[in-house]
């Protein structure tokens, strides 16, 4: 009994020191989440000023090409440097999309991570039974507890 008693005592201390264990994680996931989703937010903000700048360029440059003095080609953007900014800020939007994308992956995993945490956890139904045996365990350790002191005090009495 006392083994029994001993061993339920350990698993009782393990499964505590593992939900503080999991709380931590689980802090720590959900602070780790929350900045990514900042980061992702503002990568996105980001990429729409891109977008609205890229815009603007376009419009920009079709407004010079239309008033634009056909007598001064000189002062016009050439159409192989337009070509190449458009293409430069092009791949620019690539890489930034890609980058959102791999930050939106990361925060996928933590969100699946928590979530395998949070499903390998001990429910309460599971507990029931558990915490029944131990409270029984512990009456019948009271029990033999008072009886030993019943001896004693018998025992000391002469």
């Amino acid at each position: 009994d006392k083994e029994l008693l001993k061993h339920i005592w350990a698993t009782i201390v393990q499964v505590q020191g593992d939900s503080k264990k999991l709380s931590s994680v689980t802090g720590s996931l959900l602070d780790d989440s929350h900045w990514k989703q900042k980061d992702i937010e503002a990568l996105f903000q980001s990429l729409e000023r891109l977008r609205k700048d890229k815009a603007d360029k376009e419009e920009l440059v079709l407004g010079i090409d239309v008033k634009a003095d056909k007598a001064t080609p000189a002062s016009k953007v050439s159409r192989s440097q337009f070509e190449a900014s458009m293409e430069q800020l092009n791949e620019t939007i690539q890489e930034m999309l890609s980058w959102v994308m791999g930050q939106e992956q990361g925060w996928h995993q933590v969100q699946q991570q928590l979530w395998e945490v949070m499903d390998s956890k001990l429910d309460r139904l599971e507990l029931g039974p558990f915490l029944q045996q131990v409270e029984h365990c512990w009456s019948i350790t009271e029990q033999l507890q008072k009886a030993a002191q019943a001896d004693d005090a018998a025992g000391i009495k002469k």
